[in-house]
């Protein structure tokens, strides 16, 4: 049997590395995915081949995932809930795909992962390899009731790898648990447990890796302009880039000025509420930005379609369902509603502030002669118009207020 694991190099997935390995009698082949985590991988490969794996791919998809993950879901407009931006949620279908891709490849008969079984991940791991490979097994140990047994805690595991002189660097005290990508950092578990617990209180500024408190940012406000194509950012104060590097750029600016941090109360697709705290301080001015575009160029019947629809498309990201065929319809409405979102936005960016101070279009629907509150000129609105029309649209209200009597409370 072969098996294709997603693997870092931590302490879980080495441990399942090897187990994974024992209980199946199994051949091992490790991936690990690039997607912008900033991790150290010198060594990986000696570490996946000491543990047991037969081969390591590792596999840079930064690029793939700024291009074809994080710009579709913000021309989306997508948040979850109101607050989370989706970092984690985004990136898990794309290093689900490439880890089918290399089963594939290597004619495994199963993949694996370290997603625990009450959280959401393993849901987008699976879901994503339903959609893309139906015959592929999936092992997923943490559903797995021996080897709960086996691994009750973190000690436990760092004993298992002394035991199986498994290279692994942890601690038996982890205060939360973080996963990093190009889109964002989060924070979950342990401490976080306690919705009380003030996570942006100056005793817990080290655990921020991507921004500062916007106590300790710049007292004077940075102007940023960004250019849009489609309802996609292709320009950063006027120069060019990739998506990746538009990424890259707005997480540098926006964690300087502290800009992007979410401390929220979320319901994961299985059922329970769980607290997360995120740093996405590219991925805030970018969306920012891009409504800021959307208003002044998007129709605006469009514009509350595609609104109306954005719950649901995030709730199809938050929940795995990213090569679902719903997913694919709303993305070529989305796709069209930006036929026209084009031009530039500039912001303000202050003490974890991003403000908007200015945006401009070539295709800009507003017209300051007809929103003119001055004498129109080109009297394309006739004030007089506006007794008829709203003569028609109280006429149902007169109605009921007739046979009902007036709606108060």
């Amino acid at each position: 049997m072969k098996i294709v694991l997603a693997y870092s190099g931590g302490l879980d997935t080495s441990v399942l590395l090897s187990w994974i390995k024992e209980k199946y009698s199994a051949e091992m082949v490790a991936f690990c995915a690039n997607v912008g985590q900033e991790e150290e991988l010198d060594g990986l490969e000696e570490k996946a081949l000491r543990t047991g794996a037969s081969k390591l791919y590792v596999d840079d998809l930064s690029e793939e995932f700024a291009r074809d993950f994080i710009f579709p879901m913000v021309q989306a407009g997508a948040i979850y809930e109101g607050q989370y931006y989706l970092g984690t949620s985004i990136a898990r279908p794309l290093i689900a795909k490439r880890m089918v891709e290399i089963a594939r490849a290597e004619r495994a008969d199963a993949v694996a992962h370290g997603a625990t079984g009450k959280g959401n991940d393993q849901v987008r791991f699976e879901l994503t390899a339903a959609s893309l490979a139906p015959d592929l097994q999936v092992i997923a140990p943490w559903r797995d009731e021996s080897f709960r047994a086996t691994f009750p805690g973190r000690k436990e595991m760092i004993d298992y790898c002394i035991e199986k002189k498994i290279p692994v660097e942890a601690s038996a005290k982890k205060p939360y648990s973080m996963d990093r990508n190009l889109l964002h950092i989060s924070y979950e578990a342990g401490i976080m447990e306690d919705p009380w617990m003030d996570a942006f209180s100056p005793e817990n500024k080290a655990m921020f890796k991507l921004s500062v408190s916007p106590e300790d940012a710049p007292d004077s406000p940075e102007y940023v302009e960004l250019d849009f194509e489609k309802g996609l950012c292709v320009a950063v104060n006027g120069q060019k880039m990739t998506p990746l590097k538009v990424m890259q750029t707005l997480n540098k600016l926006g964690g300087k000025h502290g800009v992007g941090r979410v401390d929220m109360v979320e319901n994961r697709y299985v059922g329970m509420k769980s607290r997360g705290v995120y740093e996405t301080p590219g991925g805030a001015i970018l969306m920012f930005a891009h409504r800021q575009m959307e208003s002044l160029t998007m129709d605006r019947e469009v514009m509350h379609l595609r609104d109306s629809l954005i719950p649901k498309y995030a709730e199809l990201v938050y929940n795995g369902y990213w090569y679902a065929p719903e997913r694919f319809a709303l993305q070529a409405l989305v796709t069209e509603s930006q036929r026209n979102v084009s031009g530039t936005v500039r912001v303000k960016l202050y003490k974890g502030n991003i403000m908007i101070a200015g945006r401009k279009s070539a295709l800009s629907l507003y017209n300051p002669n007809i929103a003119t509150m001055e004498a129109d000129p080109t009297q394309a609105y006739n004030q007089d118009d506006a007794s008829g029309f709203i003569r028609l649209n109280a006429l149902r209200l007169k109605v009921a207020s007739h046979v009902h009597g007036p709606l108060m409370k």
